[in-house]
């Protein structure tokens, strides 16, 4: 369903209420802005893909299994992702979701 009315979301926005839509807690109001963002975006389309593939792969990562350092890793990692979101450079922020991804991966498996 499209809503022409609503507030255009901003891809830093997507980014942090994705847990909150694929939680299925946004208010129908958010989850159209959210789906009508992705519909536009193929970046935040990707964003969203990586994000559930991780969530399949990993399952749920407790905040306390991670070492400071590895909990830094990830953080530097979404960090680059949101910079390059804000500066436009839309060819980095596959990639460095992806990075934070595989880091967690790495971490889940050590």
């Amino acid at each position: 369903m499209i809503h022409d009315d609503l507030p255009e979301m901003q891809c830093r926005e997507l980014v942090e209420l994705v847990t909150d839509y694929l939680e299925d807690r946004l208010p129908p109001e958010g989850r159209a802005r959210f789906e009508a963002h992705i519909a536009e975006c193929e970046y935040c389309e990707t964003y969203l893909e990586q994000m559930r593939q991780t969530i399949r792969v990993l399952g749920r990562l407790p905040e306390d299994s991670l070492s400071p350092k590895a909990r830094d890793v990830l953080l530097s990692a979404f960090r680059d992702w949101s910079r390059g979101c804000a500066t436009g450079r839309a060819d980095d922020r596959p990639r460095a979701v992806t990075e934070a991804a595989l880091a967690a991966l790495i971490i889940r498996l050590t």
